[in-house]
C-alpha cells in the first residue's frame, strides 16, 4: 500500500508526532493554518468515514475531543474547527481517513466556514 499516513504510522517516514494511542496518531501537518493545527489519524487504514468501521469511528471521535481540549489549553486557543473531507470532489487529498483539528484564536482572520450562494 502506498499510503503516506500508513508509512508515518509504521515509522517508514518521519513526522512530528503530537500524540499517540494504541488506535490513533496525531501529527503536525506540513502546512499549518493556525498555531496547533493537528491531524488526527486512525492507525487502522480506511479511506473515508464511509468505509470506516463504527468502533474505529467512535474511537476517533473520542480522541478528537480529548486532543482538541489539549490543544486549546496548550496553545491558549478560544475554540477550534474540526474538519474532514471524504472523496476527491470534497477535496480529500490523502485517502486515509483523518481529521483536522484547527485551534482558533480571537481575530485570527481565518474563514473556514462554508460559503452560501448556490
Amino acid at each position: 500500500m502506498d499510503c503516506v499516513f500508513c508509512k508515518i504510522i509504521n515509522r517508514e517516514i518521519p513526522a512530528e508526532i503530537v500524540d499517540e494511542t494504541d488506535e490513533t496518531i496525531a501529527i503536525v501537518p506540513l502546512e499549518q493554518v493556525s498555531k496547533g493545527h493537528t491531524l488526527l489519524i486512525p492507525k487502522k487504514h480506511c479511506e473515508s468515514i464511509l468505509d470506516c468501521d463504527d468502533e474505529t469511528l467512535c474511537t476517533l471521535g473520542k480522541e478528537a475531543k480529548r486532543l482538541a481540549k489539549m490543544l486549546i489549553e496548550k496553545n491558549g486557543a478560544t475554540g477550534f474547527n474540526l474538519l474532514n473531507a471524504n472523496g476527491k470532489d470534497a477535496q480529500q487529498t490523502v485517502f486515509h481517513l483523518h481529521l483536522h483539528i484547527v485551534p482558533r484564536y480571537s481575530n485570527d482572520e481565518l474563514d473556514l466556514w462554508i460559503k452560501q450562494g448556490l
